[in-house]
């Protein structure tokens, strides 16, 4: 299938006084996620107004790959480390790419 990425955008509002501690540990966790086989991409996003919102791009490869990333150790310290930070539960969105094409990334 020529258009099988998951690409999926998680919303972030961290409460202000933890917005560079989020930052680091979510640096940390996007630096292992990149490694994982099952992902294509993974971009952590400042909004350039307002240093307390952040947008997590991440592109995977299969329909597996999000259940798997979740399972990492990284994730799970990761999600555990900022869950007191946030100033309102995270949202996500899921899309599949159109363009570029698979093996454009």
């Amino acid at each position: 299938m020529p258009n099988s990425l998951r690409v999926v955008h998680v919303q972030v509002h961290v409460k202000p006084e933890h917005v560079d501690a989020f930052r680091e540990a979510t640096l940390a966790n996007a630096r292992a996620s990149a490694q994982e086989p099952g992902i294509a991409r993974f971009d952590v996003i400042q909004d350039a107004d307002d240093a307390t919102r952040f947008v997590l791009v991440e592109v995977y490869r299969t329909a597996q790959a999000p259940a798997e990333h979740k399972e990492t150790a990284h994730y799970l310290t990761w999600r555990d480390t900022v869950a007191p930070m946030m100033a309102e539960p995270r949202a996500s969105r899921k899309f599949v790419n159109l363009f570029p094409e698979d093996a454009g990334w």
